[in-house]
């Protein structure tokens, strides 16, 4: 009853975590992925291309371009009008403009493990192995997340909203290979006139380097990393790497994610390796699914 009546006046005063019961304007701008796909990047990027006269850093970033899934709700309501919101959920009818950041997900296991040991979720006796098992079937560490597996997150919002306005979708390899005509997309959504200049400072000023140098000095004031017993050994912006899978990742533990995803790895342009796909339902959908980008 205690417990009841503290969630009641916690609601009450706006302290509850907004999460999924944010309350959305028609002019929000959401900017969503699985875990590890290159959200935070990306939302440094849009933070720079919407604020050029004050360079993103992990001290301001949940004021320029606000964590849902971190802050109140009171904290949320009086952020003004357009909001970027940074959001890891699964589809969500209610979200009226989405940047969808996709990535493979035979990279994203790797940054999540790694993610999962900084933050003491896992020990390094926690096998990769074993946590593959996990992270295609979202158990294990992962049971409680909110965000589904990445396949249920992807084809959520890939697939629903892939086809219709008011949807943009990124791929981080994209962004890593052509960040610059990548970034114009982002701000031609955004309604942005950026410059030539102005898209190379949100380069220079998001660029991986950059946010490790950030990290070491201001992640403790930044709510998304507010873990006491973090380790410092395991850094939060990792290699920025594409294709990492393909030396750290043994076969059979590739074939299990593309057992479990490759129908939907293939229409993102995924590349395939193993037969194991096929035996994980490569025809569920339709092979000229659209997808716009």
């Amino acid at each position: 009853m205690i417990y009841g009546i503290k969630k009641l006046l916690t609601n009450a005063l706006g302290r509850d975590i907004a999460g999924g019961t944010l309350a959305v304007r028609p002019d929000d701008t959401f900017v969503v992925s699985y875990p590890r796909s290159g959200n935070t990047w990306t939302r440094f990027l849009i933070a720079n291309l919407l604020h050029p006269q004050e360079p993103a850093t992990f001290v301001n970033i949940g004021r320029l371009v606000p964590d849902a899934e971190v802050q109140s709700s009171r904290y949320m309501r009086g952020i003004p009008s357009p909001r970027t919101i940074k959001s890891h959920s699964y589809f969500d009818p209610r979200y009226p403009r989405v940047i969808y950041i996709v990535r493979d997900p035979r990279d994203v296991a790797l940054s999540e493990y790694d993610l999962l040991r900084k933050y003491r979720r896992i020990e390094d006796s926690y096998a990769l192995e074993r946590f593959i098992g996990d992270f295609v079937a979202g158990t294990g560490p992962l049971t409680s997340a909110g965000w589904g597996t990445w396949g249920e997150n992807v084809a959520s919002w890939a697939f629903a909203r892939g086809a219709r306005p008011g949807f943009l979708l990124l791929q981080y390899e994209e962004l890593k290979a052509r960040p610059e005509q990548e970034l114009r997309r982002i701000a031609e959504f955004l309604g942005i006139d950026a410059s030539p200049e102005l898209l190379q400072t949100a380069l220079d000023r998001s660029s991986a380097d950059r946010m490790r140098e950030m990290e070491k000095t201001q992640t403790k004031d930044w709510g998304s990393t507010k873990y006491k017993k973090k380790r410092s050994d395991i850094p939060f912006v990792r290699t920025a790497s594409v294709g990492g899978w393909k030396t750290n990742l043994r076969t059979e533990l590739v074939a299990k994610i593309e057992a479990a995803w490759g129908h939907i790895m293939a229409q993102l342009g995924y590349e395939l390796v193993t037969n194991a796909a096929a035996a994980g339902g490569a025809e569920t959908i339709p092979a000229a699914f659209p997808i716009s980008r």
